[in-house]
């Protein structure tokens, strides 16, 4: 089946390649699906203590709510990869809005904290297929490496809103109309997502050989469930009682498993992940500052969520007001690192943002010590710091893998980088949720925030030493050979 023959009918290669209304159209459409994905995670931080009071659970409970979502959706994205590349971005997309859709109606009724839960981790399934197949149709679409740079960067600004947006939504839907709102909201961006996709976006290149890699996948779900069982039950059970001990080794296990079956000769069921991809040292640094970033990230919308409610005692809506200092440079600034991306490559932006991620976690542990003016102000300033980070940081390392990895093997590619990152959301929100829980809200969010800082200065490193530093181009005017 040759691509041609699985476009949809009415788009053109005009369409896709050369009107430039209708692909900024198209980048708009792809966009507002990952916006969903993104404000799911954003969005419910804020509402927890909510979710608490109305269907109960614990401090771990509300971890599940949170990691039940990245966990599925970290352990899917590789095969969702492998199927963009299969069956085409375009029908990969649309499946997984529509799914997206229907998975946030349900969830609006789940009647306890464990169907929450499983919806939770059903909407995660539906997130992993909308993020590999969006970035395939916009490498597809944009041909140009510095066109491609700027539309990853306006891609990032419209779905960085969803990061600016979800804390105050989330505020303001939970004081209003309570939690289960928050999840109401995908229904209408999900329907004008999936009309423009339909009616705009052109079939990716199909790579018929690829198939499901079973013994991968199931591998890395138990690998990565295993260590979110353990991390999070520890808070509990204790680090020696047997459950934990059992899923740490689960994880263990699973992870040698998936490392032994991923290196078999490429085929139609071969390996999900080529790990050939990561003897590029630029790839492989991108890849695990991607973990680093989102470890940093979510685990600090996290554990800030509740400080806010819990330590400050502010309502949800001005919990969600809090954290605007981060959120809004994630709105706009993407656009400015797109076009620096284009200008000079990924490595400066990379090492700004890693620079001042390290330096608003850092401001961060220090204002949260007092509750005095000037230590709110610390924190103000931590969190634009800290939000400017992360619009640095996050576009140069998507374009950085982009460029650094054959056209046919994008879709596996950005799966692997977006991946990691939510796999490294996972770990933060375990790892820094068990700080929390071990300490109380204030020296607990201070340690926490200590183990951030140290674990993005070790980003910051790998961005100097290694992005750009070798194997395909990613200056602007160059093609990835």
């Amino acid at each position: 089946m040759s691509a041609q023959a699985t476009q949809a009918p009415g788009v053109s290669g005009e369409t896709s390649a050369e009107n430039p209304a209708r692909r900024r159209l198209l980048l708009i459409g792809l966009s507002l699906g990952y916006f969903m994905v993104l404000l799911d995670t954003s969005v419910v931080n804020v509402a927890l203590p909510a979710i608490r009071s109305d269907i109960g659970g614990g401090l771990s409970g509300l971890q599940w709510v949170v990691n039940g979502y990245t966990l599925t959706f970290a352990a899917l994205l590789l095969t969702m990869g492998a199927l963009s590349d299969r069956f085409g971005g375009r029908r990969v997309f649309v499946v997984g809005t529509w799914a997206f859709l229907l998975a946030s109606l349900i969830t609006v009724f789940s009647p306890n904290l464990g169907m929450l839960i499983t919806m939770r981790a059903l909407l995660g399934v539906a997130g992993a297929a909308l993020l590999p197949s969006s970035m395939a149709v916009i490498a597809t679409t944009f041909t140009d490496p510095a066109q491609r740079a700027r539309a990853l960067g306006s891609w990032a600004a419209i779905t960085g809103a969803a990061l600016a947006a979800g804390p105050v939504l989330g505020g303001v839907l939970t004081d209003a109309l309570g939690w289960r709102s928050i999840f109401a909201i995908n229904v209408p961006v999900a329907l004008v997502s999936v009309l423009i996709a339909r009616a705009l976006a052109p079939e990716t290149k199909l790579n018929t050989g690829r198939g499901v890699d079973l013994p991968g996948q199931i591998s890395a779900v138990l690998a990565l469930a295993g260590i979110t069982f353990g991390v999070i039950q520890s808070e509990n059970l204790g680090w020696s009682s047997k459950p934990v001990l059992a899923a740490l080794a689960v994880a263990l296990v699973a992870g040698v498993v998936f490392l032994v079956v991923e290196r078999r000769p490429a085929g139609p069921r071969g390996p999900m992940l080529p790990l050939m991809l990561f003897r590029n040292a630029t790839f492989s640094a991108s890849v695990l500052n991607g973990l680093l970033v989102n470890f940093g990230l979510s685990g600090l919308l996290f554990v800030m969520s509740l400080y806010f409610q819990q330590a400050r005692g502010l309502s949800a809506l001005m919990a969600g007001c809090a954290f605007l200092p981060l959120t809004l440079p994630t709105a706009f600034n993407p656009i400015y690192t797109g076009r620096l991306v284009a200008r000079s490559g990924p490595r400066k932006p990379s090492v700004l943002g890693f620079g001042l991620l390290t330096l608003g976690a850092a401001v961060l542990a220090v204002g949260i010590t007092d509750t005095g003016t000037a230590y709110t102000v610390l924190i103000g300033f931590g969190m634009l710091v800290f939000g400017f980070g992360v619009s640095f940081a996050i576009p140069s390392l998507v374009t950085a893998t982009v460029s650094a990895t054959p056209k046919e093997q994008v879709g596996i590619a950005s799966g692997v980088l977006n991946s990691a990152r939510q796999t490294g959301a996972v770990i933060g929100v375990s790892v820094l949720g068990s700080v929390l829980h071990a300490s109380g809200p204030t020296d607990g969010s201070r340690t926490a925030l200590i183990i951030a800082t140290a674990t993005l200065l070790l980003g910051l490193l790998l961005s100097a030493g290694f992005i750009g530093r070798n194997g395909r181009s990613t200056q602007p005017g160059r093609s990835p050979r």
